[in-house]
């Protein structure tokens, strides 16, 4: 048997512990002898035998409490001849190893990063309990790759850090994939991660598929999980938000945007030098941070030549995390966002025209055009941002662009139709009308993210203030953004590997609600969605790394 942590074991000690209580209490009490006693002293001395083998048994058990605590927490493990008799000899072993840059982080004082301390805690603990087969599926191929032994996760080049982002449930959809191929037999996956939430994308739809996938398994398979959560106290990183580049006649300048934020619980007043590398000239910046981020926004800069692209890099000094203290970026001009509108109701469709071509950055181009379904194998996909959908749901052909669409990454927004029918899309589909005859309010809605989020100054979208006439109910796996009262959606989103699918379950036309009167929340989600659809166009794309 071995322990993941046996340092704890020097705890072994306190065992001891209530034979020390015991022995205290003794020495508390003083015997006087007391003639009127005699003859209860006389019987307890008959039953002394019974009491103090009951007395041995509860020191005996607290004992065993202790000690069964200290193992508990020193996390052992079983191998040889007990883990054979506790469970039976695993098959195969899957290491999913997290390579991404905050497993780049350095403990304080130790010198070696989390993913360092993982690879040699991985290679001596998995040597220890025996396996047939050895598996890495590390989180840049997200391949199974077999190996010869736990001690290869040492030299491998495969197991070193780089600058990608890692994707824990496609991870996971290969080791399904993986078991299911080779018909493994007794199995265990050990996740070895910092848990960072860009890693692990804990709203991705993917996951319930996981877990029904592996609640299929009849073979059993056990998850591990080895966290490194810890941070490194006044670790500052930097990160580019948004780059823009403005020409104005014959010059041209970069309007650069970042973020500061640092981990730890001290937020005290600290200068930090912000260094500016653009085609070749470097400046510097001194900022004044205060609390856990910072956030500079547009910072110009100008370019030499009017016609340069404005490629560049931002770095601070680097500190106990190598991997956060520098961003890259490519300048260029900001691709027009183009808005595919199909509507059979025109009181429903020029609101969302308006919304859609109504530009919140005079930069950014907005167009809005509408279109038959019988024109939208003619649309180039190649420059749309958004399809807003008010019409029967796409079949045939034009639901097959439009799924390509999403999968390129393009945000669609479906609105129910005048005459609901029987089409299904991305597994949802329109059912009836609900007409109650007096306004229903908006009950719940999501603002932590997604398009009805908070802005940026943190207040609230004015969601709770529309008023809802008709809505249409819908049918089918979708997770709602937005409730009204009686638990109808009123937004929701379809879950996608790529691009976005939601569904509002009412229009903007006068009859239906209030949203194009009351047209900020229309307006932001409809703008929130283009510039996301608008991400994949362009010279230009931001990534984690």
């Amino acid at each position: 048997m071995s322990f993941l942590e046996p340092i704890l074991l020097t705890a072994l000690p306190l065992v001891a512990l209530p034979i020390l209580i015991h022995l205290i209490n003794q020495r508390r009490y003083q015997t006087t002898r007391w003639a009127a006693m005699m003859f209860l002293l006389a019987a307890h001395r008959m039953s002394r035998g019974y009491a103090r083998l009951r007395q041995w048994l509860i020191l005996a058990a607290r004992m065993l409490a202790i000690a069964g605590l200290i193992f508990a927490v020193s996390r052992p493990l079983a191998s040889g001849w007990l883990g054979l008799t506790m469970g039976g000899r695993i098959d195969t072993t899957i290491v999913l190893l997290d390579r991404s840059p905050s497993m780049q982080q350095r403990s304080p004082g130790a010198g070696v990063s989390k993913l360092q301390t993982a690879r040699q805690q991985l290679a001596q603990t998995l040597a220890m309990l025996g396996s047939s087969r050895w598996v890495l599926i590390e989180s840049t191929t997200n391949k199974p790759r077999e190996l010869e032994s736990p001690e290869t996760l040492l030299d491998l080049p495969c197991t070193e850090p780089t600058s990608t982002e890692a994707d824990l449930p496609a991870m996971l959809e290969a080791a399904l994939g993986y078991v299911r191929a080779n018909r493994t037999g007794r199995t265990e996956i050990w996740i070895c991660s910092d848990l960072r939430e860009n890693d692990w994308h804990a709203d991705d739809g993917r996951w319930q598929t996981l877990r029904a996938g592996f609640l299929e398994m009849t073979q059993g398979v056990r998850i591990h999980l080895l966290a490194y959560p810890q941070t490194t106290p006044d670790n500052v990183a930097v990160r580019v938000t948004n780059v823009r580049r403005r020409q104005s006649g014959q010059e041209a300048e970069l309007l650069v945007s970042l973020l500061l934020f640092r981990e730890g619980e001290s937020h005290d007043k600290r200068k930090i030098p912000v260094q500016f590398q653009i085609n070749g000239s470097r400046s510097e910046v001194m900022i004044d941070m205060v609390g856990p981020q910072y956030e500079l926004k547009d910072h110009r800069i100008a370019l030499k030549s009017g016609r340069e692209p404005g490629r560049g890099r931002i770095s601070i000094p680097e500190d106990a995390h190598p991997a956060d203290h520098a961003c890259c970026f490519d300048g260029d001009d900001p691709p027009p966002r183009k808005t595919i509108l199909v509507a059979d109701d025109p009181q429903a469709a020029w609101p969302l025209k308006l919304a859609a071509a109504s530009s919140p950055d005079p930069m950014v181009a907005c167009h809005a055009e509408v279109v038959a379904i019988a024109q939208v194998a003619t649309v180039p996909w190649e420059e749309v941002s958004l399809v807003l959908w008010q019409a029967p749901l796409p079949q045939g052909d034009a639901a097959k662009s439009v799924q390509s669409f999403v999968e390129q990454g393009g945000q669609v927004v479906f609105l129910p139709p005048r005459a609901p029918g029987e089409e299904q899309l991305f597994g949802v589909r329109w059912q009836s009308w609900v007409a109650p005859g007096e306004d229903i309010p908006v009950e719940t809605w999501r603002g932590d993210q997604d398009l009805l989020a908070h802005v940026l100054s943190g207040e609230a979208l004015p969601v709770g203030e529309l008023h809802v006439r008709k809505y249409c109910k819908l049918a089918g796996e979708a997770a709602a953004l937005a409730t009204l009262r009686g638990g109808a959606p009123l937004v929701a989103r379809v879950a996608t590997n790529h691009g976005g699918v939601y569904f509002w379950a009412t229009t903007p036309a006068p009859a239906d609600s209030s949203l194009a009167a009351d047209g900020v929340v229309l307006y932001v989600a409809l703008q929130r969605a283009l510039a996301a659809g608008s991400e994949g166009l362009g010279n230009t794309r931001s990534l984690v790394a």
